[in-house]
């Protein structure tokens, strides 16, 4: 059900309560409407996110909007939205304030309710940034492993452009692990599937990795 929808059915429900006196469905529309504002909450937050990836500038109520979608979702016991916000909480963490260390618990939470919804992008959301993760603390075969079955997840949801983001984790795990020729095969084929769908910072970012690989090449010669 849509938001307008389901802000309708409060605007009904209220003159129903007003007007007939019937009070019933009172309390079917606040859960709606805390749906409503649920799914508000956090797509300010992922608006607020993007942003702060373009300047690197913290908003602070980018993690109130998540924490608030987390509290709606868990009291309407809903799976996928709960798993969903989890997710972001915990992004904030990592990504916004680079705290690892608290975004990791969240993580697995929403991983787990992710799996029993059967919501594949937020498992494969999860899954990158365990990758991350683990790259970050340097064990590389963890993070490859996390970033396949990511890439695999979204493959078949066909989100190719987060194929592509995952694949650039990949290229640096490989040269890391001196795989020169497999992270310039995947450079090939990120460029390839960004391009395809017009992710163009992707594009930039498979750029820049190749760069790093062949750099060394390029300065002993």
């Amino acid at each position: 059900m849509h938001a307008e929808e389901r802000i309708e059915r409060a605007r009904v429900a209220y003159e129903r309560a007003v007007y007939a006196g019937e009070t019933a469905g009172l309390a079917g529309a606040e859960r709606e409407l805390d749906k409503v504002e649920a799914d508000l909450a956090l797509a300010r937050g992922r608006i607020l996110h993007a942003r702060f990836l373009e300047d690197r500038q913290e908003v602070t109520h980018e993690l109130a909007l998540f924490e608030r979608a987390t509290q709606l979702y868990r009291m309407l016991g809903d799976l996928p939205g709960l798993a969903e916000s989890l997710f972001w909480v915990g992004c904030f963490h990592q990504v916004v304030r680079g705290d690892t260390r608290t975004a990791i618990p969240l993580f697995e939470q929403s991983y787990e309710l992710a799996t029993q919804a059967g919501d594949r992008f937020t498992q494969s959301e999860v899954l990158r940034h365990l990758g991350i993760a683990e790259h970050s603390a340097g064990r590389l075969e963890a993070a490859r492993e996390r970033l396949e079955e990511s890439i695999r997840l979204r493959r078949e949801i066909g989100l190719l452009a987060g194929v592509a983001a995952n694949q650039v984790g990949l290229i640096y795990i490989a040269a890391a692990e001196n795989r020169t020729s497999d992270a310039l095969a995947l450079a090939e084929e990120a460029y390839a599937t960004a391009a395809d769908c017009g992710a163009e910072r992707i594009m930039r970012q498979v750029e820049e990795a190749r760069t790093q690989i062949t750099m060394p090449a390029t300065d002993q010669g």
